[in-house]
């Protein structure tokens, strides 16, 4: 189900200086170390083996690494062919209910000549697309991705999809052929979302590219739209009246804006105006707040990109050659 245009939000100008307060948990940054340090293995790759795709220009490995828990999370690395120097690497998250497909699907940034590593989202695929990972811990929650285990931070999906794409990193690094100096993330939507996590959790990254993020000022989102995700979360509410205060608390452990808050990388937004999904002043509250916890005098180089008259969808191929502009420029490549 589609919600209305979000005529609610403010208008660009306005947006343009949004940045609500988000109430984080005293034990905000307790609880990421925590996690993260609870999912640290010595040894990130699990098994890299080589994936015939028929692609002349491009090679490719299925990939399975330790995400949350010590569980194996697949993904595709993804390279140009015969190039033999280690090259920047781009750690790529995808949308809601989708997985990480087939290794042709996203070819982008291996065909302009970056490392490439596509992280499956574990228990979501078969919505909109397929994958093989699957999340092995269940906890009260409703029927769908965003409200599984949202009772308690501690069991919520998301605290496990976050710290998977953190370990995407961390796998990314430890790949052969990839200058560990120089990994982005991205992402769009859900994908986005994640990207923007990792930019807060991981501190020496080399950028970050997310258009229309999911999960940034969560308490308003959920009373603004009624499209998915974020209406699964109030139709759950609906049914569920008495646990509003859990949810509302698990979810202020998993804001974007408070990941935004603390990134250090240089960063690339991009946002329709017309997003019924993610709403645009949610996208904004992230931008508009980015590196404002690091304590540095100047926040870190980041760019906004505005599409007045589009929605979910964003700026699409116009957009991506945006990125991959800005990409080169910053990671200093012709």
């Amino acid at each position: 189900m589609r919600g209305p245009v979000p005529d609610s939000d403010p208008s660009l100008d306005q947006l343009q200086r949004y940045a609500p307060t988000v109430v984080e948990p005293d034990d905000f940054d307790q609880f990421w170390r925590d996690t993260l340090a609870a999912a640290a293995t010595p040894q990130v790759l699990v098994e890299v083996r080589p994936e015939p795709t028929d692609l002349r220009l491009v090679d490719s490995w299925d990939v399975t690494f330790a995400g949350f828990g010590g569980d194996p999370v697949r993904a595709w690395y993804t390279r140009p062919a015969g190039v033999r120097t280690p090259l920047p690497a781009v750690v790529e998250y995808a949308g809601y209910g989708r997985g990480r497909g087939l290794p042709h699907e996203r070819l982008t940034w291996p065909v302009a000549g970056y490392a490439h590593l596509l992280m499956d989202n574990r228990g979501q695929a078969g919505q909109y697309g397929s994958g093989d990972t699957p999340d092995r811990h269940g906890a009260p929650g409703g029927p769908w991705p965003a409200t599984w285990g949202i009772l308690d931070p501690r069991d919520y999906h998301y605290r496990r999809l976050i710290t998977d794409a953190v370990r995407a990193v961390d796998a990314a690094r430890a790949l052969p052929g990839v200058d560990p100096s120089r990994v982005a993330v991205a992402g769009n939507s859900q994908g986005g979302g994640l990207a923007l996590a990792v930019s807060g959790l991981v501190g020496d990254l080399a950028a970050l590219m997310t258009t229309a993020p999911f999960l940034c000022d969560v308490q308003r989102a959920i009373g603004s739209t009624d499209a998915s995700p974020y209406g699964e979360i109030a139709r759950y509410l609906a049914v569920h009246r008495e646990a509003e205060e859990a949810v509302r608390r698990t979810l202020s452990y998993v804001d974007g804006v408070s990941f935004a808050r603390r990134a250090t990388a240089p960063a690339h937004f991009g946002i329709g105006l017309r997003d019924d999904v993610c709403p645009p002043s949610t996208g904004f509250a992230a931008y508009n707040q980015y590196g404002a916890a690091t304590g540095r005098p100047l926040p870190p180089e980041r760019e906004m990109h505005v599409y007045p008259f589009n929605g979910h969808e964003g700026g699409e191929a116009v957009h991506v050659r945006r990125q991959l502009r800005w990409l080169g420029a910053v990671l200093g490549r012709d």
